[in-house]
């Protein structure tokens, strides 16, 4: 059983050296392969809670063995629950907290509601025009109509008040408009 334990260890060691070393290229070439692993039904199988958890299984195992006189039966469960305990450790700690930090640079039509921008090409009173704003880390341009139904000069701060057919209606925030 021991060797066993060793076989574990050393490929949780070499799945950490190569994720480090060759993750992104891995990544690449894979193309989504595992996917799957970070769905919605199995979100908590991540590949490095699963590689933890092997890792774990297989130094727990080779210590107790190494260093105890528990049978080998007991030395499996022990190593087990070591595994388990870590899986969920790591989950809970490292995984899930990161998991909330994703950033992107999508967004939808929605996400701009409320947000303030500045006229790039004045919005006439019935017709389009265009607006900047700021969303996440960079800039959108978008096509924008009066909400109010008046004429809209460039340059003029603006706030979205709803996005009707893929523009946004807009209402100028600036008073000496």
């Amino acid at each position: 059983m021991l060797g066993v334990y060793w076989g574990l260890l050393i490929t949780g060691v070499l799945f950490a050296l190569v994720t480090v070393l060759l993750g992104d290229l891995l990544s690449n070439a894979l193309d989504g392969m595992f996917d799957f692993m970070s769905g919605d039904v199995l979100h908590w199988l991540q590949p490095m809670v699963l590689f933890s958890a092997i890792t774990v299984l297989g130094g727990a195992g080779v210590l107790l063995t190494g260093y105890t006189s528990l049978v080998a039966g007991a030395v499996f469960v022990l190593s087990l629950l070591a595994a388990a305990a870590s899986a969920v450790l790591i989950y809970f700690v490292y995984v899930k907290p990161m998991e909330r930090t994703e950033n992107s640079v999508a967004f939808s039509m929605k996400d701009l509601v409320g947000r303030i921008g500045e006229v790039t090409v004045p919005i006439p009173a019935r017709g389009s025009g265009e607006v900047v704003m700021r969303i996440g880390g960079g800039v959108t341009n978008q096509i924008a109509e009066s909400f109010d139904g008046t004429e809209i000069a460039a340059g003029l701060k603006v706030v979205t008040v709803e996005v009707k057919d893929g523009a946004l209606l807009v209402s100028c925030l600036d008073s000496n408009h």
